[in-house]
């Protein structure tokens, strides 16, 4: 069973995505445009999790649905396997793909000291999910302190030099998706 769960990192990846977004349904496209992945390697792969009972499919019209079968023996075990392996930054860049434009961790964190708090970044274009983030540092033993800006906000107070951000990207930081 195991074998079959994870005999690629495509896999990893597609699981990391819908384990860590268990409400949502994703398209195939929409998970290949995510994961910058070949759209036949995620449709097989999205095959093979929805043959194994980890994944289920619903079909809307033309488009088919996936999303992580939360009834699944498995699904608190993967869940909690993948956010262990992904690490407290590969679990907030799962969180944050399709919501954030640019996000990433500054401050002590960033730096490499032992602390509890995580400064985190996000610039959105869409709708995040804090109540997930704050599940994912509460699971890392750490509390995140959220910094949101939409891009527009983001794009002033950078060409303004405002001088708060321009510390922020001064600093050490820890790039979770886009550029900052």
């Amino acid at each position: 069973m195991l074998k079959k769960l994870f005999s690629s990192a495509i896999r990893a990846e597609v699981l990391s995505l819908l384990l860590n977004s268990p409400e949502d349904k994703f398209y195939m496209r929409e998970i290949s445009r995510l994961l910058d992945k070949n759209p036949s390697a995620v449709k097989r792969e999205l095959d093979s999790l929805e043959k194994i009972g980890v994944v289920r499919s619903e079909k809307v019209a033309n488009l088919k649905y996936f999303q992580a079968d939360a009834t699944s023996p498995l699904y608190s075990e993967l869940k909690n396997l993948i956010t262990k392996s992904l690490g407290l930054a590969g679990s907030l860049k799962a969180l944050l793909r399709g919501g954030a434009v640019c996000a990433f961790i500054y401050g002590p964190y960033a730096e490499g000291r032992d602390v509890k708090t995580v400064n985190l970044l996000v610039v959105a274009a869409g709708e995040i999910d804090e109540k997930a983030i704050r599940e994912t540092a509460r699971h890392f033993g750490c509390r995140v302190v959220l910094t949101r800006m939409s891009e527009q906000e983001y794009r002033q107070r950078k060409k303004a030099r405002d001088g708060a951000l321009q510390k922020i990207l001064s600093d050490r930081r820890i790039p979770l998706l886009g550029r900052a």
